[in-house]
């Protein structure tokens, strides 16, 4: 089971928040937002297989490659453990992708998205750096890759405070789960057509850098086209806007969330751990 905490309020009624990271990442990105969400929601915080504490984990029949619907059922396995029935899920970058496939397989769990820095399309500049990345993964040692896809998704001197959190946590992937991670960029492309064509109709909130270039053009027309989408573009940020514009990030989330939810967020916060 992947490594996760908890922070729970006194409220049996309170409602989860679920917080996914992206590939790279750890659930250390989200250190400028646990201090404010625990004081109205249970938290719960995971790291994904072969990132942070959470080790590679062999996917059915032993495979040497991970999928999405390994990589999501992961958490899912997470959600049964601590009898979690519903929730609602923020993910960034690559985490969105896990969150709205999360949403396919068991819409029953989730009770609204928020979906920072979302990856909803690739447009011709991330195709191509896929593309060599396939082409170069094996011959260039990954952190190379990682860093310079870092400057290109997160290139301004205002990103340099996202980029090196996202660079040093990748410092921590083994090769051998960077390779592994990497075979998902086959899946990327049909699936996020997919999600574009099917309309969840789950509430979903996308958090987006009006510097994030890459990825904002999509999410502006994604929401012409599915219900209950909103969009909000947190000014000077870029990719990791969490970690950007912290602020702007934790008011939005929270008071989309509230609008979500009728819990009462009194209470005492309370940590768990729990290690497999």
């Amino acid at each position: 089971m992947l490594h996760y905490k908890t922070y729970e309020l006194g409220d049996p009624d309170a409602p989860w928040v679920v917080f996914v990271h992206g590939a790279g990442g750890s659930s250390s990105i989200w250190f400028l937002q646990i201090k404010e969400f625990i004081r109205h929601f249970n938290v719960l915080l995971v790291d994904l297989r072969g990132h942070g504490k959470s080790k590679g984990v062999a996917g059915p029949k032993d495979k040497h490659y991970y999928d999405f619907e390994d990589v999501t059922r992961d958490i899912l396995d997470v959600l049964d453990s601590l009898k979690i029935q519903k929730a609602h899920f923020i993910g960034i970058s690559l985490g969105t992708i896990i969150i709205r496939n999360l949403s396919e397989i068991a819409p029953e769990r989730v009770s609204s998205m928020i979906m920072g820095g979302a990856i909803i399309r690739l447009n011709i500049r991330a195709k191509v750096l896929v593309a060599l990345g396939n082409m170069f993964k094996r011959v260039v040692p990954y952190m190379w890759l990682y860093t310079f896809f870092a400057w290109i998704i997160m290139p301004s001197e205002r990103h340099k405070r996202s980029r090196l959190l996202f660079v040093n946590e990748a410092k921590k992937v083994a090769q051998k789960e960077f390779m592994r991670w990497y075979t998902l960029t086959y899946e990327i492309t049909p699936l996020l057509k997919y999600f574009e064509e099917k309309d969840t109709a789950i509430p979903t909130l996308y958090l987006m850098g009006e510097e994030d270039h890459m990825f904002l053009p999509a999410v502006r027309y994604i929401i012409t086209k599915h219900t209950n989408s909103w969009l909000e573009v947190i000014g000077n940020s870029g990719h990791v806007c969490n970690v950007d514009q912290p602020r702007e990030f934790n008011a939005r989330a929270i008071l989309f969330l509230k609008k979500m939810s009728m819990t009462n967020p009194a209470g005492n916060s309370t940590v768990r751990l729990a290690t497999c």
